[in-house]
């Protein structure tokens, strides 16, 4: 049975995968629409690979100083479903390079530290068992985004496609928010403990 914070932590990765994936594979397809060419997709997506690795390095050694993983984490979907609305206003290369560059940005915030708390939670005897539900479900999810978001696409639109995904990410943002009140019982928890025992040895205080 997964402990609390690490279903909160896989339930919101789940949710975001499902936002997210709906997109990738049509991505060339959307950028001939607005005018594209080959270089152009090639580029673009170059420049979101390259921002995302960066940022990934920066934000990794960031998140090891005094600050909270799981705040950088839910700022970073909140970025992501933040630019995926801005799709709807990408009118050239040059504004689609701009998102793309933002997205890079929210996935560097998003990605090391949910990784880096969900191995802190982690129980060790079923390493194996908890990183492969990870994964696999990650999978599973992103393997239905990409039909949901050719369906879209195909019937309807690419602004309702856009619309669909940032409101699925708004979504993980808010679950994922569960975990800083967790983390806030948690940490409540153990200053009454300390309290306690501070007591027990100095009756007095």
């Amino acid at each position: 049975m997964l402990q609390k914070n690490l279903k909160i932590l896989l339930y919101s990765s789940n949710i975001w995968y499902l936002g997210e994936g709906m997109f990738a594979p049509i991505f060339g397809l959307f950028t001939q629409k607005i005018g594209g060419n080959i270089l152009d997709i090639s580029g673009i997506w170059a420049a979101y690979l390259v921002a995302t690795g960066i940022f990934t390095i920066l934000v990794g050694k960031l998140s090891d100083r005094n600050i909270s993983k799981a705040k950088l984490m839910i700022i970073g979907y909140a970025l992501n479903a933040i630019f995926t609305f801005c799709y709807l206003f990408v009118s050239s290369q040059l504004s689609l390079f701009l998102v793309q560059v933002g997205l890079g940005i929210a996935s560097a915030l998003a990605t090391p530290t949910w990784n880096a708390l969900y191995a802190q939670y982690e129980d060790r005897e079923k390493a194996g068992q908890i990183w492969g539900m990870a994964d696999g479900q990650s999978k599973v999810m992103t393997g239905l985004a990409v039909v949901l978001g050719g369906v879209i696409v195909n019937w309807l639109s690419f602004n309702t496609l856009f619309i669909t995904m940032g409101t699925i990410q708004v979504i993980a943002t808010l679950y994922s928010i569960q975990l800083l009140r967790q983390q806030g019982r948690a940490a409540t928890t153990t200053d009454r403990k300390h309290l306690l025992r501070r007591h027990q040895i100095n009756p007095s205080d």
